[in-house]
């Protein structure tokens, strides 16, 4: 070939090339480890374990994470990060709060305190390959946040002392001081006897006698900024000779536009007096600005991040912006509204080729925010799924990851435990959210706790999904229209009866009534006097019937009630999620209604026998697509425990309701699909408990939604996407 003719050609590459090198990378997760397969052997698998704080070796292969309940450091291998393994624990007389890696190496802050009054502490070096602790250094005090510096030329421990919240409403002060502790390193080691302590007392206006250090980061100048949390002050310290050189308060904010009501019901309509930003993770951006997330912790938090100039004016404040980003995706905690909010706790900041991106940790919304740095505003650039309260991250950007240590351990409730998240950067779409609502007014319109879902019966891809009693106080019925990606939430109908919201409804079930309106099946609770009944609404909402189950049926009733509902003709099905008192074990009841004789009758389905002691199998949708009744059946098990989670079905032909009271029949199911895998493409491993939604919309597309328990004690997570055309599946069930 001539040149002349290869001249084309090499420019079209060329131009291929660019055209790639210009996509926009996105994180996505792809994998997710429970810290608890880590323990040391012959540890109680149920031991309460957690993973805090985390850092990498520099290979970019191992990570480590402190784990206080348990009072060890979990190293984990990520040669391939997408297949995590444990890779040993260390265990500690005393409380890990800190890990900072280098070399070799890990230095690991441990507090050995005797009490909050009289607080002590170490810093442990422990060699990454053996895992043996190589010196020890006494720190004078309880440690908490641990910075390497970047010419390893030092390190910086914030010894906080912090504050005992029991004693005296835990206000400010409260000796003894805490201080910052700068430890020289010389040849990849510790130097204990060259530690410097340096004051930080007498500089913040809030208790200048009782400073509280909480986090340090340190720049390529060797500066140390260190956030005096409860002080809600900053501190800049050259660590070469320990001299405080700068210090500033980190101000307030007053907030407008957010839910400051713990009231179960979502309205960012409340105004927030001004308050004082009490950060915690700080993090330099260069060496002219830093960047702090602004949890609070006793008089203040402001729900958001401030970029800060190093002399302390404010370059930018996120305001409530990414509160609403939070809240937009379904994330937001209602519970935590009369307090912080999301609570951003934890920050990384690290360069990704020529961009700087600022990742922020919301430990109630259980998200990450990922925004780029431009000097001025930040670009935000996407939500990342976590697991629950992230605390600690990570960025090992010569291998486009990104990892996440999350808190908290639910061992006690026999839920979630501790996970540790990997993201890579890659280039693609972002796979989560997948269900986000739109702005009305100049607000995120509030959703979250989905566990009913219904298809619109003229226009395909549009559904409709009803909130739980997380929000019994405001229940409401959402349009999402699943065309757009992520599908998004366009409206919100609120349930009213005599003109005001519908109180102390658990809707876990709803169809469309055929007239412009809908069934409800609300789930009771006989402690709470709330009961199990069936509750129709016109196309406004309001409240037009309430059908109480019948004396016959609540003989036997327990909490576990209504979870499906679906209209055949004049009956309306009802999916009782677990066994009553009267029905044997391993079935359940699928009751019917009768519209126009207000008859009830039911038949008994089949459930699968638990895979594990202490949990149960329950049914939690019903619908109906041309000659069957398809119903979810899952298991109460989250995360590697989780065994059951399918969509099965049952003849229409076969549901012969029998009367109450006489002996019910046994119906026949048949598996139409296992949706574990499908739970785990979604989310890379880490399986979601409440699968509740099921749906087949107008062109017999089936959509699957979870339901996130309000953010409370939950990832947060709603996953929402479709399985293919149902006619299809069927097909395959018949050859």
């Amino acid at each position: 070939m001539s040149a002349k003719s290869t001249l084309p050609l090499a420019l079209a590459l060329l131009a291929s090339s660019t055209l790639a090198a210009a996509a926009e990378p996105v994180f996505n997760r792809i994998a997710s480890f429970p810290v608890a397969t880590n323990l040391p052997e012959g540890s109680d698998s149920k031991a309460a374990t957690s993973a805090e704080i985390i850092t990498a070796s520099e290979d970019g292969n191992t990570l480590i994470y402190s784990d206080s309940p348990f009072g060890g450091i979990g190293f984990i291998d990520i040669a391939d990060p997408k297949a995590p393994k444990p890779a040993g624990y260390v265990k500690f007389d005393g409380e890990p709060t800190s890990v900072s890696a280098f070399g070799k190496t890990v230095f690991v802050g441990v507090n050995t305190s005797k009490s909050k009054a009289d607080p002590s502490g170490q810093l442990a070096v422990v060699d990454i390959g053996s895992k043996a602790v190589e010196a020890s250094c006494d720190l004078g005090g309880q440690p908490d946040s641990v910075a390497i510096a970047p010419d390893r030329s030092f390190a910086a421990i914030a010894i906080e002392n912090e504050r005992d919240e029991d004693v005296n409403d835990g206000a400010l002060p409260q000796m003894p001081a805490g201080f910052l502790a700068v430890l020289p390193i010389s040849d990849g080691k510790a130097d204990c006897a060259g530690l410097k302590k340096v004051d930080l007392t007498g500089i913040a206006a809030v208790a200048p006698e009782d400073p509280e250090p909480e986090f340090v980061d340190i720049n390529a100048d060797g500066e140390i900024i260190v956030s005096l949390q409860e002080n809600n002050h900053f501190a800049i310290v050259d660590g070469k000779n320990g001299k405080v050189t700068a210090h500033f308060t980190a101000g307030g904010v007053a907030l407008e536009g957010v839910d400051a009501e713990d009231d179960g019901k979502l309205a960012f309509t409340d105004t927030v007096e001004e308050r004082p930003r009490e950060p915690d993770a700080v993090q330099w951006l260069g060496t002219d600005r830093f960047v702090a997330a602004n949890e609070g912790d006793w008089k203040g938090g402001t729900r958001g991040f401030t970029i800060f100039n190093r002399d302390g004016s404010v370059a930018w404040d996120s305001g409530v912006s990414f509160e609403m980003k939070v809240a937009a995706a379904g994330h937001y905690p209602d519970k935590r509204s009369d307090a912080k909010g999301i609570e951003p706790e934890g920050l990384e900041v690290a360069k990704f080729g020529d961009e700087t991106l600022i990742f922020v940790l919301s430990e109630r919304g259980s998200v990450v925010g990922v925004y780029r740095d431009t000097g001025k505003e930040p670009e935000f650039l996407q939500l990342l799924p976590s697991g629950i309260s992230p605390e600690g991250a990570v960025a090992i950007a010569k291998r486009n990851l990104l990892v996440t240590a999350n808190e908290a351990d639910l061992v006690e409730d026999g839920a979630a435990r501790s996970h540790v998240m990997l993201y890579e950067r890659a280039e693609g779409t972002a796979a989560y959210p997948q269900l986000v609502s739109e702005t009305k007014d100049g607000q995120p319109i509030g959703w979250g706790a989905l566990g009913a879902l219904a298809a619109d019966a003229d226009k395909p891809r549009q559904l409709f999904a009803a909130s739980d009693s997380v929000y019994g106080k405001a229940p409401t019925i959402f349009t999402i229209d699943a065309s757009a990606k992520p599908a998004k939430i366009t409206s919100a109908l609120p349930v009213t009866d005599g003109g005001k919201a519908a109180e102390k409804l658990d809707i876990e079930g709803i169809t469309l009534d055929g007239a412009g309106g809908f069934w409800l099946a609300s789930e009771g609770d006989e402690k709470k006097e709330v009961p199990h009944q069936l509750v129709h609404v016109d196309g406004k909402g309001i409240v037009s019937e309430r059908v109480p189950f019948p004396d016959e049926l609540l003989k036997g009733q327990t909490r576990f009630g209504a979870e499906g509902i679906t209209k055949v003709g004049d009956t309306l099905w009802v999916a009782v999620q677990r066994p009553w008192k009267d029905d044997p074990k391993n079935t359940t009841k699928l009751l019917a209604y009768d519209l126009k004789s207000k008859e009830w009758g039911a038949v008994r389905y089949p459930l699968e026998a638990p895979s594990a002691e202490g949990a149960w199998v329950g049914l939690s949708e019903l619908t109906v697509d041309g000659d069957y009744a398809y119903l979810i059946e899952r298991d109460n098990l989250i995360g590697d425990a989780a065994k059951l989670k399918t969509l099965t079905r049952v003849k229409l032909a076969d549901l012969k309701p029998v009367k109450l009271g006489g002996e019910l029949p046994t119906v026949e199911k048949t598996l139409v699909r296992d949706l574990l895998p499908d739970l785990k493409a979604q989310t890379n491993g880490y399986v979601v408990d409440k699968l509740e939604g099921f749906a087949i919309d107008k062109d017999g597309t089936g959509f699957v939604i979870t339901d996130n328990d309000g953010v409370d004690d939950s990832s947060g997570e709603t996953l929402f996407f479709e399985i293919g055309r149902m006619d299809a599946q069927s097909a395959a069930l018949t050859k």
